[in-house]
């Protein structure tokens, strides 16, 4: 291993050269208290940055490992430390130098939800902070004197404010791992409790603004207080402060598991508890607002996305008797309508584990959500091949345990088979269940029954593993994550818009690696679609995030990823316009 001051002759040696001179800098480096990785230099200035690992030994670093005794608060300490780095680059670093992304440090750092990344790595023996940089340059030529700036001491200075305990916010970093231990443990209780999900009295659901997932001002936002008719209380594994007291338990509205109806008028507040509830599925940061709002980990949004493709799906029990006898027990369609693909969904939902689903009207199919009674007399069932939600949604809990939130202002229909309705009023939940009900008898739909069989579950697709290609002219793997909605995978755009719980590019990205692994490791011809998907979960569980690199070896930079669900896995897979399912 060579020395620091090995690495200052190599810059000054190559100050002024062409900039593939840094290539030279490729390798590891003893610096007095830490090392530093430099695993790829980039090939010009507006190439993607270098990248580097700067790691310190545990023994010099000092975290307490009581911090990072769990899976979940390793997690936790890791997301904190991003943020600590992302807080020391901005103090420490000078920023551009010279061309394109020239003298330019970054850390991959998340929002508002806590996410397993592959930016800080916390094991026993050292922790590690995986960075990129831009290497200085003036045209195509080396900035020597600049670079050592940036490496000898501006990335020490870091890595001294935010990877050693003595300089870390301490109590801050121990609050911030309590937090996100204290809603995971609210998570492993909501199947125990009968819930889908859970709301804190005090949260603060809506956000700044529609660009931003910061919380609103507390001088303007509602604290959410719950109807005494849906308050639990749950216990928890860390004390939290409430009303000026220290409490071991935390009161809130239990989501009981079932059909429950969010209603109210416009601008009351509905679409924003579903908001909530549907990023309810990751941890958050303290002072958030949602960070005591906490749903099952396998809740998914659905929503209609007209266009989208569908590949071998039994969607007959939503829609059958297609004009010309279209079969809809294996459909597929490269530009599904609405309806069509609302109903595709939510079959490959549960397909793959979901147990509750969240559909708000506002995003919704209308003729997939209800036909009311006046339309079922003027088109006749036997001219109406959609089976409306409404006629299904009890069936998919009481048959199969998956639960539904709808959020509905506009159809009473939805009475008959709610179990719970809250209504909300100026960002206030009241339980109107009882005045549903009343109104359900004294008002009744007059509308029939629309359900000619069983809902068909259980079934379990399997692509063909040819049907998965990264590849693109003489790259074997092409795959970018141009944004959080969508993934170049080869020569296709997998459009991820209508998939909203992905919340990070980085998971975006991962999602498009995640699928070439899927297809060098699980495609065997034999793996359904949630087997698959277990798959790369189990692994993710055992090794991390690191695999996902394709041309990964040893220790070094895997690049930015963090960690996606099976089901946004399972939703990009669906999607790619490729995908070809055994027969």
């Amino acid at each position: 291993m060579r020395t620091v001051e090995d690495l200052r002759t190599i810059l000054a040696r190559i100050d002024g050269r062409g900039y593939k001179a840094y290539k030279d800098l490729q390798g590891a480096y003893a610096f007095p208290w830490f090392t530093l990785f430099v695993d790829h230099v980039q090939g010009d200035p507006f190439a993607s940055p270098s990248k580097i690992r700067v790691r310190v030994s545990a023994a010099v670093a000092k975290l307490p490992p009581d911090l990072f005794s769990s899976r979940v608060r390793r997690v936790a300490l890791q997301d904190f430390l991003i943020r600590e780095v992302h807080h020391a680059i901005r103090h420490v670093c000078q920023g551009n130098r010279g061309m394109g992304k020239s003298g330019l440090v970054f850390i991959d750092v998340g929002g508002q939800e806590i996410l397993e990344r592959t930016a800080m790595k916390v094991t026993p023996e050292w922790v590690e902070a995986r960075l990129s940089l831009g290497l200085p340059a003036q045209g195509r030529t080396v900035l020597g004197r600049q670079a050592e700036a940036m490496l000898c001491r501006e990335v020490p200075a870091l890595a001294e404010r935010a990877l050693k305990w003595e300089h870390v916010e301490r109590e801050q970093a121990r609050a911030f791992v309590a937090c996100v231990d204290n809603q995971e443990s609210i998570r492993a209780q909501l199947d125990a409790l009968g819930l889908v999900a859970f709301i804190a009295d005090g949260a603060l659901l809506p956000r700044s603004s529609g660009a931003s997932d910061r919380p609103l001002s507390r001088q303007w936002a509602q604290p959410f207080h719950t109807p005494a008719s849906l308050r639990v209380s749950i216990p928890l594994l860390h004390p939290v402060s409430r009303d000026g007291r220290l409490t071991h338990s935390i009161t809130g509205c239990g989501i009981p598991q079932g059909v429950t109806l969010i209603v109210g008028g416009g601008y009351h507040g509905k679409s924003t508890v579903l908001r909530a509830l549907e990023r309810g599925v990751y941890p958050h940061v303290p002072e958030d607002g949602r960070e005591y709002v906490v749903t099952t980990e396998r809740a998914v949004k659905i929503r209609a996305e007209d266009g989208r493709s569908i590949e071998r799906v039994d969607i007959s029990g939503f829609i059958n008797n297609v004009p010309y006898g279209r079969e809809t027990t294996q459909f597929s369609t490269d530009n599904a309508s609405g309806s069509t693909s609302q109903a595709a969904s939510i079959l490959e939902a549960v397909e793959v584990g979901a147990t509750a689903l969240l559909l708000d009207e506002d995003t919704s199919a209308t003729n997939f959500m209800v036909r009311d009674a006046r339309m079922q007399v003027l088109v006749h069932k036997e001219h109406e091949p959609i089976t409306p939600f409404v006629d299904r949604v009890r069936e998919l809990y009481e048959r199969y345990g998956v639960s539904t939130v709808l959020v509905m202002g506009g159809c009473g229909d939805y009475f008959d088979v709610a179990d719970t309705v809250m209504a909300m009023r100026d960002y206030q939940p009241l339980d109107v269940t009882a005045d549903a009900q009343h109104i359900a008898q004294v008002f009744p739909a007059q509308r029939a029954i629309e359900t000619t069989s069983p809902l068909a579950g259980g079934t379990s697709r399997v692509p063909v593993r040819d049907s998965l290609d990264s590849s693109r002219g003489n790259r074997e793997i092409k795959i970018e994550a141009r944004s959080v909605d969508a993934i170049t995978f080869g020569h296709e755009v997998i459009n991820m818009s209508g998939v909203e719980q992905l919340v990070d590019v980085s998971q975006t990205r991962a999602v498009g690696y995640a699928l070439h692994l899927a297809s060098r490791r699980f495609l065997d011809g034999r793996m359904g679609i949630k087997a698959i998907v277990q798959g790369l979960v189990e692994q993710f569980d055992d090794a991390g995030l690191d695999g996902l690199d394709p041309y990964h070896q040893g220790e070094r930079h895997p690049g930015n990823f963090a960690r996606p669900r099976a089901f946004e896995i399972a939703a990009a897979l669906n999607r790619l316009r490729t995908l070809r399912i055994r027969e």
